[in-house]
């Protein structure tokens, strides 16, 4: 359905300015004045809606229809990926890959253990449940091992920070697949050929260099409640069983993405492929066996499991208002003609679809400290851009560079700065010479990649 035609009082460049300054406004009520970013969105959306002259009755009308739209799909990954993340948490799953890998690589190479156990534990969970959920584990193996703490929670963060980022079945990268109508089994393979070497990187190879300069202790309250909660003796699940549950969900998408090799086009064979390689449907799958792996067999009672699923549903409202408003606002952007404006505007300037999609998303992740709202956000603006250049960019190649975006250079006005500055006891300035270095070097190395990427498939 196309957007309806609008009598603007703008037009051409008017309205970029427009859109301009209507960013620029976002992000000072968010960064500086502290506004809640759902009502931010809401309240710069109807006003550049009502500024560039649309119709004040279909105003709220588009907006909603913005924000339904997104919604629609994103809620349902939300709520799933948050309940097995859960169910992972609450059974030790996340706990019996550390302690397997981390054997396995041996005491001298656990901050390679440590990367890999993120960014396997990272599918599911946003970064601050996957960080809350592995510091403990990273306080004890370096107890145990003498390790330097942030050589085990640099490579850590990096790790989940790659996946939010980067990685389906994530919910902030399914985001993005979503937006642009990425592949998401492309999606998968192409954020793993990137996402690995750059967490490489940006994790235990810089842990190793920087460490040589910051150093933190466990000698912090914070450091001293985990480390006191440790129980060794604790009855975990199995490995396998572990891996398999998590990984479920990126197998079956797997399938579906190529269910046209496997099985005939319009047989049964074929649609159960695609079927259960629909993002929902395996996230659902998922699920409902992490309740039994998770659960029953780790002697949990149906009701337990049940507050479970209940009780990690409320923290993810805030997360939902905000991506819908992200989609509410592009909406706006779509049926004000801005949209065909910055189209217009990005083609005659010849600039890459990927450059302006991390530029936006990086510009957006500096202001507002958050990388789900410059995702969120920059795929509205990017995605009809990214559309009309065709066949010349990949949309699953948007994804990445999209994502490497999202997660530049965070500072002062980002949640997952202070809860890493007071997990590892630094000073800001610490903090700004490991963390903000780590999530620039991520975000950089990653465009890298993907551009490369571009030139080969």
């Amino acid at each position: 359905m196309s957007p309806p035609q609008t009598t603007g009082l703008l037009h051409g460049n008017g309205l970029l300015l427009a859109a301009a300054a209507a960013v620029l406004l976002l992000i000072y009520l968010i960064a500086v004045r502290k506004l809640n970013p759902f009502v931010a969105l809401m309240v710069i959306s109807l006003g550049l809606g009502a500024a560039v002259g649309m119709p004040l009755k279909s105003l709220v009308k588009a907006f909603e229809a913005g924000v339904g739209g997104t919604l629609g799909h994103i809620a349902l990954l939300l709520a799933l990926g948050t309940m097995l993340g859960k169910m992972m948490a609450e059974s030790g799953g996340a706990e019996r890959i550390a302690r397997t890998l981390v054997a396995t690589f041996g005491e001298r190479r656990a901050h390679w253990a440590m990367m890999l156990i993120a960014f396997i534990v990272g599918l599911p969970v946003f970064f601050e449940v996957g960080f809350v959920l592995l510091i403990p584990l990273a306080f004890n193996i370096a107890r145990r091992t003498g390790t330097p703490i942030l050589l085990l929670g640099l490579p850590m963060a990096a790790g989940l920070s790659v996946v939010h980022g980067l990685v389906p079945p994530h919910p902030a990268a399914l985001l993005a697949v979503t937006a642009y109508h990425a592949d998401i089994g492309r999606t998968i393979v192409y954020a793993l050929l990137v996402g690995l070497p750059t967490a490489a990187i940006a994790g235990p190879v810089f842990a190793k260099l920087i460490t040589r300069y910051v150093c933190a202790d466990l000698d912090h309250p914070i450091a001293k409640q985990f480390l006191e909660a440790d129980d060794p003796s604790r009855e975990l699940p199995g490995f396998g069983i572990t891996v398999f549950t998590i990984l479920l969900p990126v197998l079956l998408m797997l399938l579906g993405s190529w269910a046209d090799v496997l099985a005939t086009p319009g047989s049964l064979a074929n649609d159960v492929f695609v079927l259960f390689g629909n993002s929902v449907m395996a996230l659902l799958v998922a699920t409902l066996l992490s309740f039994y792996t998770f659960g029953k067999r780790r002697g949990f009672s149906r009701d337990t499991v049940l507050a479970f699923s209940n009780d990690c549903l409320a923290p993810i409202a805030t997360v939902l208002l905000v991506i819908g408003a992200g989609g509410g606002f592009g909406r706006i952007l779509i049926d004000s003609g801005i949209s065909d404006a910055t189209i217009a505007a990005t083609q005659s300037a010849h600039l890459s679809p990927l450059l302006f999609g991390w530029l936006v998303a990086s510009l957006l992740r500096i202001a507002t400290g958050s990388a789900t709202v410059a995702m969120s956000t920059a795929c509205s603006i990017v995605a009809p851009i990214a559309a009309a250049a065709g066949n010349t960019v990949h949309p699953e190649l948007m994804v990445l560079a999209t994502g490497a975006g999202s997660l530049i250079l965070s500072h002062v006005n980002d949640g997952g700065f202070w809860m890493v500055k007071e997990f590892f006891n630094m000073s800001v300035t610490q903090t700004l010479k490991t963390w903000t270095v780590l999530e620039t070097l991520i975000s950089v190395v990653a465009l890298l990649l993907t551009l490369g990427l571009s030139a080969v498939v």
